[in-house]
């Protein structure tokens, strides 16, 4: 499975991309946060994530609002109980659950790999997500 999202990752990102990790970058015994982050294209902002405690990642992150295509976005490891006032949150954690939900008439969407061919996803793909949830056209 590492090797596979590896591969993924290095076709989908390039050198000089950002990514945006939302939290469970490794588990504690693997090996180091830096081992994997060298094997992969871009730079990495980490969110933290409940298994991000002592692998190896270095983040002051939690969560975050964002910008991006003119909506407002929230960023977290786990899908929040109460949103922000946003447009659309990300987070990750849930796994294979859920590829979106709606809390409070706004989508939650899982940005884990799990659901989305373990690949990442980039934001230009999660706005046209977004406004399919939005138009009605995702079920």
């Amino acid at each position: 499975m590492n090797e596979s999202i590896v591969k993924n990752w290095n076709e989908t990102v390039k050198h000089n991309d950002l990514v945006y990790h939302v939290g469970d970058f490794g588990y504690k015994g693997q090996n180091n946060a830096r081992y994997w982050e060298s094997r992969l294209n871009g730079s990495i902002v980490h969110i933290r994530g409940n298994h991000d405690k002592n692998n190896g990642v270095k983040t002051l992150l939690d969560k975050c609002m964002m910008s991006f295509g003119g909506k407002e976005v929230f960023v977290q490891h786990r899908p929040p109980e109460v949103l922000p006032l946003c447009d659309f949150c990300l987070c990750g954690h849930i796994h294979e659950k859920w590829k979106y939900k709606m809390l409070n008439n706004v989508p939650i969407i899982n940005v884990g790999v799990d659901v989305w061919d373990f690949m990442p996803v980039n934001i230009n793909n999660i706005l046209k997500f977004y406004n399919k949830i939005m138009k009605g056209e995702v079920k």
